[in-house]
This record gives structure tokens, C-alpha cells and sequence, in this order.
């Protein structure tokens, strides 16, 4: 191939699978061209897989964790726990860049295909409709990890990421501004809802988009962009079909992520990788924020071990997540709040934390949260996203929304700081990507 290959996850693509052509054209020795809706579905379950793991790598990045000196794996990640992008140990982990764009090859080569290959039907047009909600995440996590945060003003010329729509090797991978990824997005969300005709997959199969998480996806998507209006419809939507939350006063009830608790809505996400777990303590910022005799969550997120606290809720793989009505109540509650609906607002709020603090407690809690006024309803707003839902891979992205505000961290005596609007609260496209991408520069 005489011309340099733009987007450097389609060569990492091209490496694994020998071309691209021949992937599509020609069935390879030890490959199987996808004919049948069964071979896709194998294909797509390969781009669920595959799915990024950096919420892993974020986390160390937040004010959630902090670092066991002691911790075998610990070298791998000191340098991201420092925010030192500019000259990492040669070992450190790299953040994920060409695994979101191996997930959108896949699910490119679904939107294309599987229809022509396998006819249209329902199985099938299940099937198209989870690639575009998938190539829509995976835009949308691209996005929040490497450009700004989304800010109305400057969005149209904001440089965000690369987008990739379509099987074409010619195209010129350069950046998109972040406004064109964000209509992109909610483009290929709207786009996957018309076709999407399962609402809910059973325990097991739930790491696969439904409506239920199209609209989930679609309400978090505009509460990043600050579109209220849209946020709020999407989050009552999805809360319409199913508004259960996990009862923690209940004897037996699960963890709020677990994949069979009754709010759970996509289990896709590996959000605290084992490595990651157990080369940090939860952090005494975050012990702090919890009411430890009477918030339930305490004891069920968080156990103590010899030297410190560790997470109970997100290292295996029961504890995948990516979508739950934990967070649409919270999104529920900050939209309404936004678009001047306090009683909505102050209801959501109330009808999460019933469900996990101890009665007696939630009574007081009650009456201090229905007198708090508008600026101050919106700060408890976000401190309950930070207890509810912790390690979960919502801390950096938050922080990013919320303010940009100093942190510091300590290894050995020595601090640490990511200063107030810090440039490091946007990531750089790793190095090797910028090698084969050079528009990324």
C-alpha cells in the first residue's frame, strides 16, 4: 500500500487482520468473512470485548485513589498517579487510543455489511443499531479523554479527535473540532434508535445496547454538552421503561453495578482493573464525603485491609458498567435543576438517597435537602454523583465538567499538584499514535 494509512487503529487493524481489503473482499485462511446475523454478532461481540479499559487509568488520575507504595504493579502507574505525560517511566501504561478505534473498525464494518450480508430484519437491525451506539461511545469516550471539555463558545473550533465513519483507507484522519464529534454522536445515537428493538438483554447478555441504553448514553451525551433540555427528556425516558434502584436497606440486595442489580442497564466497562485495584487505597478524601455509621454504601463500596481501604465494587467482571439508573436519577435531578424545575430536581435527588442511606438518617437528610437554595441543591447534586458513584469511571470526567480544580498527590513524602484549570486535564495523543497519524500533531 503506497500511501500512509491515516488512522493509526485501522493499521493496527491491518497488522492483526493482513489488509483491510482482503478482511472485506476475500476470506482469509483462519478467517471468517461475516455472511450470517450469527457471524456478526460474533464480530460485534469482538468490538464489546475489545472495549477500552482507560477508566482504569483515569481513576488514578482523580482524587479517589491513592497510591500503595508497596504495591507490586505500582511502577506501571506512578507516573500517571504523578500527571507526568510529558516524560513517563518507558514503563508506565499507556492510555488507550488505538482500542477505541479498533472497537469503531468493527462496528463500521457491522453498519456496512450486515444488512447486505444477512437481510434485514429485526435480528438484524438489532444488530446495526448496536454498532452505531457503540461507534457513538466510542466517540464520545475518545472525545472526553483528549479534547476539552465541551464549551459552547469555542466547540466549532475546540480540536477534538479523529473521526471515523466509514471503511476508507484514503480518508485524512486529521481531527474534527469538538462540536463535530458531539453532533457525530448524538447523529449516530438518534440513527441506532430507530433501529434498536430489544429493551432489555438478560443478565449475562447485558453488556449489549438496548433502547434503554441508548437513551442512557443519550442523556449523558447532552448533559456534557450542557444541553438540559435534551438531557432531561432522554434521562425521564429511559427511567419511564425501568426506575428501579437497588434497596441497600434490604437484606440480599447487590451492589448498585453489579450486573444482575435490578437498575442495571449496560455492563459493558471494566472500570477498576485488578492491577489497578490493588496497587491503591481508596483515598481519605473519598472516605471522607460518606456519613461511614449510617450512608450503606459505605460498607458495601469499600472494606478495610491492613494498610488501608480498598474497593469492593469494581474489579471483577459482575462489577462491569457502564450505564445504570443510579446515574439517571442524578442526571435527572442536575437537568431539572438546570432548566428550573427545583421540585423535580430536589424529588430525583431524594429518591436515590432513600434508597441508600438508613432511615432515621434519610429523614434529616430530607429536611436539609428540601430547604437548600438553587446554588446550593446543585453542590449536593454533585457531591452525590461522587459517592454514588465512586470508581465507576465518572470522578475525571466530572472533574473536568465541574471546575478543573487543583489536586495534589504523594508518593514518598513528596506532593504533587495538577493545578487549577491544569492543561493535564486534557490528555495527549499517545506517541505511537502520533507516529502513524501525523494530522495529530
Amino acid at each position: 500500500m503506497k500511501k500512509i494509512i491515516k488512522l493509526s487503529a485501522v493499521l493496527l487493524v491491518l497488522l492483526t487482520l493482513g489488509s483491510c481489503k482482503k478482511y472485506l473482499d476475500i476470506e482469509p485462511i483462519g478467517k471468517v468473512v461475516p455472511k450470517t446475523a450469527a457471524d456478526f454478532r460474533d464480530l460485534l461481540n469482538t468490538a464489546y470485548a475489545g472495549f477500552s479499559t482507560n477508566k482504569s487509568l483515569l481513576a488514578i488520575r482523580t482524587d479517589e485513589l491513592a497510591i500503595d507504595e508497596s504495591g507490586v504493579d505500582i511502577a506501571f502507574y506512578r507516573d500517571i498517579f504523578k500527571w507526568n505525560d510529558a516524560s513517563p517511566d518507558p514503563v508506565t501504561t499507556s492510555f488507550q487510543y488505538l482500542e477505541f478505534y479498533r472497537t469503531i473498525f468493527y462496528a463500521n464494518e457491522v453498519i456496512a455489511e450486515v444488512q447486505d450480508k444477512a437481510g434485514k430484519n429485526a435480528e438484524t437491525d438489532q444488530l446495526k443499531g448496536e454498532a452505531y451506539l457503540l461507534r457513538a461511545y466510542s466517540h464520545f469516550e475518545l472525545l472526553n479523554v483528549y479534547a476539552k471539555p465541551y464549551q459552547a463558545a469555542t466547540a466549532g473550533t475546540d480540536r477534538g479527535v479523529p473521526l471515523s465513519i466509514k471503511m476508507d483507507l484514503e480518508q485524512k484522519y486529521a481531527p474534527a473540532t469538538v462540536e463535530a464529534v458531539y453532533n457525530q454522536v448524538i447523529e449516530d445515537i438518534n440513527e441506532g434508535q430507530k433501529l434498536l428493538n430489544v429493551a432489555t438483554f438478560e443478565a449475562g447478555k447485558n453488556y449489549r445496547f438496548t433502547t434503554r441504553a441508548a437513551l442512557a448514553l443519550k442523556a449523558r451525551v447532552y448533559e456534557f454538552k450542557g444541553d438540559w433540555n435534551n438531557s432531561l427528556a432522554a434521562a425521564q425516558q429511559a427511567l419511564a421503561l425501568n426506575n428501579q434502584l437497588e434497596d441497600l436497606n434490604v437484606t440480599g440486595s447487590k451492589l448498585p453495578n453489579h450486573f444482575q442489580a435490578k437498575e442495571n442497564i449496560l455492563s459493558m466497562e471494566k472500570t477498576l482493573v485488578i492491577s489497578v485495584a490493588q496497587s491503591f487505597f481508596i483515598s481519605s478524601h473519598l472516605l471522607s464525603i460518606y456519613n461511614q455509621a449510617n450512608d450503606l454504601r459505605f460498607p458495601m463500596y469499600f472494606s478495610k485491609s491492613s494498610n488501608g481501604y480498598v474497593s469492593q465494587k469494581t474489579t471483577g467482571n459482575e462489577s462491569k458498567i457502564s450505564f445504570r439508573n443510579g446515574e439517571l436519577y442524578l442526571i435527572q435531578a442536575e437537568a431539572a435543576l438546570q432548566t428550573g424545575n427545583t421540585a423535580l430536581a430536589t424529588e430525583s435527588l431524594l429518591a436515590l438517597k432513600a434508597k441508600r442511606l438508613k432511615p432515621a438518617y434519610f429523614e434529616t437528610e430530607q429536611t436539609r435537602i428540601q430547604a437548600l437554595a438553587k446554588t446550593d441543591l446543585l453542590k449536593e447534586i454533585y457531591a452525590e454523583r461522587e459517592r454514588e458513584l465512586a470508581l465507576e469511571g465518572h470522578r475525571w470526567y466530572d472533574l473536568r465538567r465541574y471546575g478543573q480544580p487543583a489536586l495534589t498527590h504523594t508518593i514518598a513524602g513528596t506532593t504533587y499538584t495538577l493545578q487549577l484549570n491544569d492543561p493535564r486535564y486534557t490528555l495527549r495523543f499517545p506517541k505511537e499514535a502520533v507516529v502513524n497519524n501525523p494530522n495529530l500533531l
